[in-house]
């Protein structure tokens, strides 16, 4: 039997409240019962974006206004290989309904139950999850005033994910920081995302772990506890694979530009950038040499945002 090779378009359909629009796909369908993002097959000739305007037509009578690339999933469901092309849809006009009699629901990313979602969704609502900016701090930790300071204005400025950065301070210290950063960022709704070994943090707060390559080459499950967001940083292909098949949440890839901290490092470029995470079924960050600036190139190669030291740092962001 000849496996079926399916090229779907989604879209990820957003409210004025950051909620997104789901489906349930027929009983007796593929995947049947579950809940999706709306979307469905391209048809040969059509572009993605030509593709998915039909599909949100026929299946929920909107015309798409503003759109971007979200992410690329590759499944494999045994029968059929599925290539789901996720477009984020930030204007639309019309009133979603249901034309062709599929339920409807209004869900926010963090209330999405991934286990309702066919597994090939599953990174889409992880992508939904995560902002387009990682900041991975800088300066200098061993003065911890400043160092929150800083970190107090980046929240300020709208980050809302941050890692953090400190390999200059012993476990003690580190400890002792990320006790302070943790309440800033809380309060905020940004994620603290610890670069640790794992063991060291164990009892630090936080909302995730970050995993330097070495580390990640040396598990053989996923670490951290329920609720961690757990990434990974990443320069190869393997070390992609190796984030996926431990079920990371996203990773980062870099570098894609020269750099000021890995100066030896060869760039990848961003059409190299694309080709390796074009198979890794997680959302991934670009990294080296970027800056907000950015953002628009790395969402037309695929990444699910930028992260940087000094390019989202309060200081280069507003420019002193």
């Amino acid at each position: 039997m000849t496996r079926q090779q399916i090229h779907v378009m989604a879209g990820a359909i957003l409210d004025d409240q950051g909620r997104v629009l789901v489906t349930r796909r027929p009983d007796h369908a593929h995947q049947g019962g579950r809940w999706e993002f709306p979307g469905g097959k391209l048809e040969p000739g059509e572009t993605p974006e030509q593709g998915l305007a039909r599909e949100l037509a026929e299946e929920l009578g909107i015309s798409i206004g503003t759109s971007r690339p979200l992410i690329r999933v590759h499944h494999d469901y045994g029968d059929r290989h599925i290539l789901l092309d996720v477009y984020r849809v930030q204007t639309y006009s019309g009133h979603p309904a249901g034309l062709e009699g599929q339920p409807l629901a209004w869900l926010a990313p963090e209330a999405m139950d991934p286990a309702r979602f066919p597994a090939a969704d599953r990174p889409i609502i992880s992508a939904l999850r995560l902002p387009p900016l990682l900041l991975i701090t800088g300066a200098d930790p061993r003065d911890p005033a400043n160092f929150l300071a800083r970190l107090r204005r980046a929240i300020q400025d709208g980050i809302r994910l941050i890692q953090l950065r400190a390999h200059a301070l012993d476990d003690r210290a580190y400890h002792e920081l990320a006790a302070q950063a943790y309440p800033l960022c809380d309060a905020a709704g940004a994620r603290l995302i610890l670069n640790r070994d794992p063991a060291a943090v164990a009892s630090c707060p936080r909302h995730g772990l970050h995993l330097r390559a070495q580390t990640l080459a040396a598990l053989d499950q996923r670490p951290g506890v329920s609720g961690d967001w757990v990434s990974a940083s990443c320069h190869t292909a393997a070390e992609l694979t190796r984030a996926a098949a431990l079920g990371l949440d996203y990773a980062l890839l870099s570098p894609v530009e020269p750099t000021t901290t890995h100066p030896d490092a060869r760039p990848l470029g961003w059409t190299r950038f694309q080709e390796l995470i074009e198979p890794i079924p997680l959302p991934v960050y670009a990294l080296g040499g970027l800056g907000p600036a950015d953002l628009a190139t790395a969402f037309r190669h695929g990444a699910q945002g930028i992260a940087a030291i000094s390019g989202l740092s309060p200081a280069a962001v507003d420019g002193g």
